[in-house]
């Protein structure tokens, strides 16, 4: 089948952005209870399941059981939106090649967190953010499709953070509409897109820079 289960850890905005696509999402699994995300998936008829981190002796047996939980709806794609968990090489393999994630950044610059801090102290010119394929590496992987956005004077983290994810709520549907379409093929670590000309890149307009 085609569905998707979607891993969340708090509000799930781009897990919206992907329901809101209308693609097949037929589960949100979260690591937290708290997780705002949830809510949102209920009120859209969409099953939504914890699995607490916190209640597992170990992150082999926290991966196991979260897992078990995501093979209960036989996805196609298991798409991490904002899933805050370092998973074991057996889980990443266990999904190989229909594991995929979104990460605010242009990978392979500034992985791991506080990329926006990073970028800014870094002075580059140019952000944005990426969706690839997950593998045992920390936010490494084939990339599928980035987002570029401008850094522009007066930035500050919050401000150029929702530059970016604006990106990424346009990127993400888009990578996991190809997936499901049977256009994205992986060889020698890249990803190839069969079909009509799309391009694999974004490139945001720039705001009007004040005077």
């Amino acid at each position: 089948m085609d569905g998707i289960v979607v891993l969340i850890s708090g509000r799930g905005s781009n897990m919206r952005s992907i329901v809101d696509a209308g693609l097949p999402v037929v589960a949100v699994v979260s690591n937290r209870a708290d997780a705002a995300g949830l809510e949102y998936a209920r009120s859209r008829g969409i099953p939504a399941e914890i699995v607490e981190h916190r209640a597992y002796a170990s992150r082999e047996a926290f991966d196991d059981a979260l897992a078990a939980a995501i093979e209960r709806y036989a996805p196609r794609l298991v798409a991490m939106a904002g899933f805050m968990r370092i998973l074991t090489p057996s889980f990443v393999g266990r999904f190989s090649d229909r594991l995929m994630n979104v990460h605010p950044s242009l990978l392979p610059a500034f992985p791991g967190l506080h990329t926006h801090e990073a970028a800014l102290a870094a002075g580059v010119k140019v952000h944005g953010a990426t969706v690839h394929f997950a593998t045992p590496a920390l936010d490494h992987g084939p990339i599928v499709v980035q987002a570029a956005v401008p850094v522009l004077p007066g930035d500050d983290a919050g401000r150029l953070a929702d530059r970016v994810l604006a990106q990424e709520h346009v990127i993400y549907p888009r990578a996991i509409r190809w997936f499901l379409a049977g256009r994205l093929a992986i060889s020698g670590g890249v990803v190839h897109l069969a079909g009509a000309r799309e391009a694999q890149y974004l490139f945001a307009p720039a705001e009007p820079v004040p005077e």
